[in-house]
C-alpha cells in the first residue's frame, strides 16, 4: 500500500497494490501492521455502508467528544467527491479542507482522524460508500457543517441544484456558527 500525506497532514490517501489478470482482481483494503506503521494505532469497531444516487450529498458530519470518531472510508461501487474538513480549533489548517475522488477504479481510501468533518457526494449514477469508524455512532453527539458554508467554499463538483440532502444535513451550521470540541 501506498500511504500518502494530503496538505492537511493528518489525512493520509492510501492507496493499494492491485493484482489484476484476466479473472479479474485482488487486493488487500485493510493491512493493521501497515496501517500502524503509516499512521499509528487505531481500533476499527463498527463498518458501514452506504448506497446514494448521483448528487446525494452525506455531510459535513462528526461526531464530539466522547464520541468522536476516527475514520477509513472508500467507494466501493461508483464514484465520490470526499472532503475532509479541520474543526480543530488553533490548528494551522482550520476551516481548510481537502477533497480527493474516491472511485472503484482508482480504489484509494482516504484515512480521516478525529477532529475533522466529513462528507461526500455521489458523481456516478450510483455509489457504495464503505467505511470503518474506531468509535460507537451516538446520534446524541452528531454535529457538522452546512454543505455549501460560503466561508469554505467547497467545490463540489456538481451544480448546487442538483444536491440531494437529507432534512438534518440541510439544518447544519456554519463553520462560524459551529461550536468546535476539538483543539489542536
Amino acid at each position: 500500500m501506498i500511504f500518502t500525506k494530503t496538505d492537511i497532514l493528518e489525512v493520509v490517501v492510501i492507496e493499494p497494490k492491485v493484482f489484476e489478470d484476466q479473472r479479474g482482481y485482488f487486493f488487500e483494503s485493510f493491512n493493521q501492521k501497515e496501517f500502524e506503521e503509516h499512521i499509528g494505532q487505531i481500533s476499527f469497531v463498527q463498518d458501514n455502508e452506504s448506497k446514494s444516487i448521483y448528487g446525494t450529498l452525506r455531510g459535513l458530519h462528526f461526531q464530539k467528544p466522547p464520541f468522536a470518531q476516527a475514520k477509513l472510508v472508500r467507494c466501493i461501487q461508483g464514484n465520490v467527491l470526499d472532503v475532509v474538513v479541520d474543526v480543530r480549533k488553533n490548528s494551522p489548517t482550520y476551516g481548510k479542507y481537502i477533497a480527493v475522488e474516491l472511485s472503484e477504479e482508482n480504489k484509494k481510501q482516504l484515512f480521516i482522524p478525529r477532529g475533522f468533518a466529513h462528507g461526500f457526494v455521489t458523481l456516478s449514477k450510483e455509489a457504495v460508500f464503505a467505511y470503518k469508524v474506531d468509535n460507537w455512532y451516538a446520534p446524541e453527539y452528531d454535529s457538522g457543517i452546512i454543505w455549501n458554508d460560503a466561508t469554505l467554499n467547497i467545490d463540489w463538483k456538481i451544480n448546487s441544484e442538483e444536491a440531494i440532502l437529507s432534512p438534518k444535513d440541510q439544518k447544519l451550521s456554519t463553520l462560524k456558527e459551529l461550536e468546535t470540541p476539538f483543539i489542536y
